[in-house]
């Protein structure tokens, strides 16, 4: 009896673990990246168009993820075909290349059950149910501030918003991202608690639009 113990016992560690369940999750995290920091600590180097001289892009669409109420799934599998080169192309517009949006559809959207078609309107419909301030996009020169004045710049231009549902990240001793929790009919809700980590930078860094 204990050699057949050990022997279960064994086999359960050598399977591999099972794949997160595409469809299964508690509410979606809309992730906005500001674009210029992103520029400056990546996108030069890779000579990305979205950062050339009068690009004019701020805010842009980093992703949309499939949330637990504490964790995420990842890399899920499901019966869904993936998006074809037309539908990440669209999908460009939004996120900025055609390369982010086929990512985040492998990371991210086979979780959320939906079609990549789907998904990827789904993800467009969450950036439009949030306004984007606009003063940001006047700066003219790079600042220095704390996170809360960002969180308080979205929390002005969305009332509906409160303070636990949107978040500001760093990265690099710069804003990184915003991001903004909403059920998964695409409402604004409360945050988990494993992604209310704002920055508590006294002071990072915001780049102006190019």
């Amino acid at each position: 009896m204990r050699v057949l113990t050990a022997l279960l016992a064994s086999l359960c560690l050598s399977m591999p673990a099972l794949a997160d369940q595409a469809g299964k999750f508690d509410y979606y995290v809309l992730s906005l990246s500001w674009t210029p920091n992103w520029c400056a600590d990546e996108g030069d180097a890779r000579q990305d168009d979205r950062c050339r001289t009068g690009a004019r892009i701020g805010w842009g669409l980093h992703g949309l993820w499939p949330q637990y109420e504490k964790g995420w799934p990842s890399w899920c599998r499901t019966p869904e075909r993936d998006p074809t080169r037309a539908e990440t192309a669209a999908m460009g517009r939004f996120m900025g290349s055609s390369g982010l949006a086929w990512h985040q559809w492998q990371k991210h959207g086979r979780c959320s059950g939906l079609s990549a078609q789907d998904y990827f309107l789904t993800s467009a419909r969450a950036l439009g149910k949030v306004k984007l301030p606009e003063i940001f996009g006047k700066l003219d020169k790079p600042v220095t501030l704390p996170a809360k004045v960002i969180e308080d710049a979205f929390l002005e231009a969305n009332p509906a918003m409160t303070r636990d549902m949107v978040t500001v990240t760093c990265q690099k001793r710069a804003i990184h991202e915003v991001r903004v929790c909403l059920t998964r009919d695409l409402t604004p809700r409360r945050c988990g608690a494993d992604v209310i980590r704002d920055c508590t930078l006294p002071d990072a860094r915001m780049d102006p639009v190019r």
